[in-house]
């Protein structure tokens, strides 16, 4: 679980690091709204890693109603939406 988790680092990484050059680039509401929503996909990522390695045992990750699944949760729901809208920001204007 470990090795799946930091696979998916990278790319995300990567994703953050374009959002980030496009926010300074551009500093609009599309461009925030995609960094947002990037930095909320690094921290579903990162919600993997400590639950494979079993950081943060009170947030009981992989466990449900737990503080764990609803941050990992709240975070990919927001990841997603965000950086869809922010996309679609772009393409309009």
């Amino acid at each position: 679980m470990l090795v799946k988790a930091l696979l998916a680092l990278v790319p995300a990484v990567l994703l953050l690091a374009l959002s980030v050059a496009v926010f300074v680039k551009r500093r609009n509401l599309a461009a925030f709204l995609q960094l947002a929503g990037s930095g909320c996909l690094v921290i579903v990522v990162l919600t993997h890693v400590c639950e494979a390695l079993g950081l943060f045992p009170w947030m009981r990750f992989g466990e449900p109603d737990s503080l764990g699944h609803y941050l990992d949760l709240t975070s990919a729901i927001v990841g997603v939406t965000f950086f869809i809208a922010g996309w679609l920001l772009r393409l309009r204007g």
